[in-house]
């Protein structure tokens, strides 16, 4: 399509597209999520959720080729027959070197497919216009899941940002019960307790 450099906010553009275009439904999480509940931050790969039926394997690959990124329906095909850890299709763009992690909706997963029907739409204005994000809760759940298993500050901090922004308005009580189930007690009441 083209060589021109993109910033993050083009790529999302061009992702979105290739979602219409192949009639797929989505969720978006990481940074860009946390934009509409915390606080911006620089980022440099998106996360996406999708749920892509077989049937619409081959028409999402074709669309994601046409926006310079190459992700073959045969390597699709293959995430989705395995039973594997919850690892994403690379979607890189071939110019910038910009990735979306794209994460199949698997059966089976259930705070994902809870996430995926609590997902809320957004307008983040000109360009992106509105999208399909995590809510405040799932985003939470997310971040402290992947803080648990990587120590990364940033979702700490992300998390901060959120508690700081909507704390009045989260449903404590889904939050809570998930936490139970995926046994983030510790972590979970060490940053209620910092945004206090």
């Amino acid at each position: 399509m083209t060589d021109q450099p993109l910033d993050i906010t083009a790529f999302l553009k061009l992702i979105l597209d290739a979602l219409e275009a192949s009639k797929v439904e989505y969720l978006i999480g990481g940074a860009i999520a946390e934009w509409a509940w915390g606080e911006p931050r620089a980022t440099q790969d998106l996360d996406i959720v999708i749920n892509l039926p077989v049937k619409a394997v081959g028409r999402f690959s074709r669309e994601l080729g046409k926006r310079d990124m190459l992700v073959p329906a045969d390597i699709i095909l293959d995430t989705m027959l395995e039973d594997r850890a919850d690892i994403p299709l690379n979607a890189i763009h071939m110019y910038s070197g910009l990735k979306a992690d794209v994460y199949l909706m698997r059966d089976g997963d259930e705070l994902r497919q809870s996430a995926f029907q609590r997902r809320l739409l957004v307008d983040y204005g000109p360009p992106i216009g509105e999208v399909y994000v995590h809510s405040p809760e799932d985003l939470i759940l997310y971040k402290l899941m992947y803080l648990g298993l990587s120590g990364q500050p940033k979702h700490a901090r992300d998390i901060g940002a959120i508690l700081k922004a909507k704390k009045d308005q989260l449903d404590y009580e889904y939050l809570d019960g998930w936490v139970d189930r995926l046994g983030l007690h510790s972590l979970w009441a060490e940053l209620k307790d910092d945004s206090v």
